[in-house]
């Protein structure tokens, strides 16, 4: 299966009906794959038809939960034991996490993903690329990328988690067209270039990826503006989960990311499980396609977005996956109000004096208890102000409390490699 994934294959710019017609052949071929090699999908599907399917008819196929694969994770294995040739891991809702299990084609298929992406981002063959983001530590992630630049005939700088110095170091002397990275740490690394007059003009393509770039508008966020103000008209976001086995990255246009046609289908779902239309925001919802370790039919990730219904300038004809709004875990109730946390992080990101933040969420029932924590860059800059800033950008009062810097970046870098802001300390009933 391999040598099928070859970037001069893609067929995102072929007419709409005949990708329709390739993505019906691959989920019908999916979907025999997922009843014969998956022992989940087989008790699954009992007593479903057995018979081809159109891509309206998928929304008649049950849908997968994280539940499901946290209860039930080695009954997604779809191959023998010795097929496997990667094992990573993701979180599960159990606490326990779930083994994620790559064959050699999934490996070769998410080389093909990645360099896709790189391409729509304007990546060429030839190019040096920064990679900010390591392999170790059962990070698929840091693994896909490598592939996608060597897929697409690049050359891979696998700095890793390193030091602001040393990346701008490499820069220095190898100048690098593109870099992979989370935002907020290109955000530090671009000012230290900056403030040590480091030319980094070789740059022409930044890669985000942990945090949204954009809003519901597609319009910059903060951070993104902030990241925008150092490298002018080089920003492509991207999307993606250790589960998916795909990435969604953003092309010329910068509106939405393109999931590759032939290796996903895409759904955004309502609280009841229905489709909804272009535009509309639900449940990210993905059938990845051509996977032979561990493949998912609907499988549902949690995070909250929508499909851009516009065609995009770049003459792709794929549906694209707005910026990701929120995780449907993470919602917040706080006196009548519903809101995701990005609505407060969007405002710190804001607020220049704000050096770090993180927020810390408690209580039990109907209204959850939010306390924000920041670390700020002048010790004479009052509470109360980035309080009032918030309120006038969310209309809610939360209590903010003041951390030193390097207990805030201890905090929001201690567990993962992208900044975690979240902290959800809520008793469920």
């Amino acid at each position: 299966m391999s040598d099928y994934f070859r970037l001069e294959q893609a067929i995102d710019f072929a007419p709409p009906e005949e990708i329709r017609r390739i993505q019906a052949k691959l989920l019908n071929e999916h979907l025999a794959r997922c009843r014969s090699r998956s022992p989940f999908y087989r008790r699954r599907f009992a007593g479903l038809p057995e018979r081809e399917v159109s891509l309206e008819e998928l929304a008649l196929f049950p849908t997968t939960s994280k539940q499901d694969l946290a209860e039930c994770n080695d009954d997604f294995t779809a191959v023998p034991e010795e097929e496997i040739s990667d094992i990573s891991f993701t979180s599960g809702t159990t606490g326990i996490p779930c083994r994620i299990c790559y064959t050699r084609s999934d490996l070769d298929r998410l080389g093909y993903n990645d360099a896709l992406g790189f391409l729509a981002a304007g990546m060429r063959g030839g190019d040096r690329v920064l990679l900010t983001c390591t392999i170790d530590r059962c990070f698929i992630a840091g693994l896909a990328y490598y592939n996608g630049v060597v897929k697409l005939g690049a050359a891979a700088i696998r700095n890793g988690l390193n030091t602001i110095e040393s990346h701008a170091e490499i820069i220095r002397f190898q100048k690098p067209q593109a870099v992979v990275g989370v935002p907020s740490f290109l955000v530090r690394l671009g000012n230290y270039l900056r403030e040590n007059r480091i030319d980094d003009s070789s740059i022409r393509t930044l890669v985000c990826i942990g945090e949204p770039m954009r809003n519901r508008r597609l319009e910059l966020t903060p951070l993104g503006e902030r990241l925008n103000e150092l490298w002018p008209d080089r920003i492509h976001s991207t999307y993606a989960s250790s589960e998916i086995v795909t990435s969604f990255t953003e092309c010329s246009a910068r509106s939405g990311g393109h999931p590759p046609a032939d290796l996903a289908i895409v759904e955004i779902l309502d609280e009841a499980g229905k489709p909804l239309p272009p535009g509309v925001p639900g449940e990210v919802t993905v059938t990845p396609l051509q996977v032979a370790g561990m493949p998912l039919v609907r499988f549902r990730t949690g995070d909250v977005s929508f499909l851009v219904p516009e065609p995009c300038p770049c003459g792709r004809h794929t549906l694209r996956l707005g910026p990701v709004l929120g995780r449907k875990a993470q919602m917040l109730k706080i006196r009548g109000t519903t809101l995701f946390p990005n609505s407060f992080f969007a405002a710190l990101d804001g607020m220049p004096e704000v050096a770090e933040y993180y927020l810390e969420v408690s209580g039990r029932g109907l209204s959850d208890e939010v306390e924000i924590f920041v670390a700020l860059k002048e010790p004479g800059i009052a509470l109360e102000e980035v309080a009032a800033r918030l309120y006038g950008r969310t209309r809610i009062h939360v209590p903010v409390r003041r951390v030193r810097l390097e207990d805030a970046h201890a905090r929001v870098f201690g567990v993962s490699r992208k900044p975690v802001r979240f902290f959800d300390r809520r008793i469920t009933e």
